[in-house]
């Protein structure tokens, strides 16, 4: 069903969501608050919105919802309304007290899994570590297998340097962070993985389909060529979460509020992912069961 004409109803409870209904259900304890103001930040429905991403953890974790899709919310706003939050994804990780999680960018062909995400490039080397590289490797390798139904997954991680470093004269951190990430990774996973290479030559490859994900060193890294492919239908999609979470890979909009121009792609692409992440992980948990 579009959005277009669409019909909305607030419902008290979840046991009034009947899966046949041609509206969307709207549910949030005590009410909604009014009208939002287009194009600006409110602290009042920043908190609301707040309230409704700690609503829908709750509603998860108790097995009543299987996936959560979270619109972008304006990270700017949130420090305005005196939240200390970085984002969603760091967020739903507290909430769900998950450890171990990591953001993955889906579109076209590619799947990228950024190992530093909201850094300034001149942070990203000295963030970057062997196992905080053999970990986006691993979540990576199981979420592919459980979420995304790939068997043995196959894996590019991606050098930070131009040219892969060329052998310590344009930087170390392949010889001494990220090679031997990817080589201890292979001795602990049964996962195909390739690297350090260079992006300006893998992603090519990835775009034929010779990778099931991407493993990047920083947000820019994986995020342009996404992007670039995806074509304004990205999904994010946090690794390691104990339910399923899509976003769409955009934020807010703010200046194009008031010209009813957004594109929704991105948030219909989130919906259809996250329903089939969930098949995926029923029929994988079915069969590791029996």
């Amino acid at each position: 069903m579009g959005l277009r004409g669409a019909a909305f109803k607030e419902i008290k409870g979840l046991s009034e969501w009947k899966r046949d209904q041609a509206v969307f259900c709207c549910y949030f304890p005590g009410g909604f608050a009014g009208n939002a103001a287009r194009g600006r930040s409110d602290a009042r429905l920043t908190a609301l919105a707040v309230r409704s991403i700690e609503l829908g953890v709750k509603l998860a974790l108790a097995g009543e919802v299987d996936a959560i899709v979270t619109p972008p919310i304006n990270k700017a706003g949130l420090r305005k309304a005196g939240f200390n939050i970085p984002g969603h994804t760091e967020y739903l990780a507290r909430l769900s007290r998950t450890k171990r999680y990591e953001m993955m960018l889906v579109g076209g062909p590619l799947r990228v899994v950024l190992v530093t995400r909201h850094l300034p490039l001149k942070d990203v080397s000295k963030n970057l570590t062997k196992k905080g590289i053999e970990d986006a490797i691993f979540l990576t390798a199981s979420e592919l297998r459980r979420s995304f139904g790939v068997k043995k997954p196959r894996l590019v991680v991606c050098s930070l340097n131009p040219h892969a470093g060329e052998e310590g004269n344009l930087g170390t951190e392949e010889m001494e962070i990220i090679g031997p990430a990817v080589r201890s990774a292979r001795k602990k996973t049964n996962t195909l993985i390739r690297g350090p290479l260079s992006p300006d030559v893998l992603f090519r490859d990835a775009y034929q389909g010779a990778y099931d994900a991407e493993i990047c060193m920083y947000h820019d890294q994986g995020q342009i060529p996404l992007k670039m492919i995806s074509r304004g239908s990205g999904v994010n999609v946090t690794l390691g979460l104990p339910f399923v979470r899509t976003s769409p890979d955009h934020g807010t909009g703010y200046d194009i509020a008031h010209k009813f121009i957004a594109d929704p792609g991105s948030m219909r692409e989130a919906l259809e992912l996250a329903t089939a992440l969930c098949r995926h992980r029923k029929k994988y948990d079915a069969h590791r069961r029996s």
